[in-house]
C-alpha cells in the first residue's frame, strides 16, 4: 500500500485555507469544514469511550461506526460523491432495538453520568448532535448526502440508549433528572 500521507506538515493552510480531496481550497472556518472537524470530534469521543472496558458487542459496533464516521468525512471531503446509504441507518436501528429491549421504560430525563462510560457515552452523544446540526446548516447552502444527516440521528438514539446500558454496568444504575433539586 502507498503510503497517503509521507509529510505531515505542508505549510499550505498557514494562509487559513485548507485542501479538500478535489483539490479545491476553501477556508478553514468555512461550514463544510466546520462539519467534517465535529465528526473528527465525535471520532474521537468514541475512541475514548471504546478505550473503556466495554463488552464485545458495544466494542465491535463503535468501532464499525468510527468506521462509517471516517466514511462521512470523506463524502464531505469529497463535495458530490456519496459513502454512506440508508443500510447504515438501518444498521444502526437493529442496534438500538437489541440494545434498548432490557432497558426499563423512561419516566424523567436522564442525567448525563452514571460511570464513566455512560459519560462518555453521553459527552459523544451531544458531539453527535452538534454535527447532526452543522451538517443540516450545510445542506441548506450545498448538496450534501442526506443518509449522513439520517445516520448521525440515528446514532445519537443509540448513543443515549447504549449510555443507558452503561450506565447500568457493575450494579450501577443512570440518574434520572429530579424538578427542583
Amino acid at each position: 500500500m502507498t503510503p497517503r500521507l509521507t509529510r505531515i506538515y505542508t505549510r499550505s493552510g498557514d494562509d487559513g485555507s485548507t485542501g479538500l480531496a478535489g483539490g479545491e481550497r476553501v477556508p478553514k472556518d468555512h461550514p463544510r469544514i466546520e462539519v467534517i472537524g465535529t465528526i473528527d470530534e465525535l471520532n474521537s469521543a468514541l475512541g475514548l469511550l471504546r478505550a473503556q472496558t466495554l463488552d464485545a458487542t458495544a466494542d465491535r459496533l463503535l468501532m464499525e461506526v468510527q468506521h462509517r464516521l471516517f466514511d462521512l468525512g470523506g463524502e464531505l471531503a469529497m463535495p458530490g460523491h456519496a459513502l454512506l446509504n440508508d443500510a447504515r441507518t438501518t444498521e444502526l436501528e437493529e442496534a438500538l432495538d437489541r440494545f434498548n429491549a432490557d432497558l426499563p421504560p423512561l419516566k424523567e430525563f436522564v442525567l448525563p453520568g452514571g460511570n464513566e462510560a455512560a459519560a462518555r457515552c453521553h459527552l459523544a452523544r451531544t458531539i453527535c448532535r452538534r454535527a447532526e446540526r452543522a451538517l443540516l446548516r450545510l445542506s441548506h447552502d450545498e448538496p450534501v448526502n442526506s443518509a449522513g444527516i439520517k445516520y448521525l440521528n440515528r446514532l445519537s438514539d443509540l448513543l443515549f440508549v447504549l449510555a443507558r446500558v452503561l450506565a447500568r454496568l457493575d450494579g450501577g444504575e443512570e440518574i434520572t433528572w429530579q424538578k427542583g433539586v
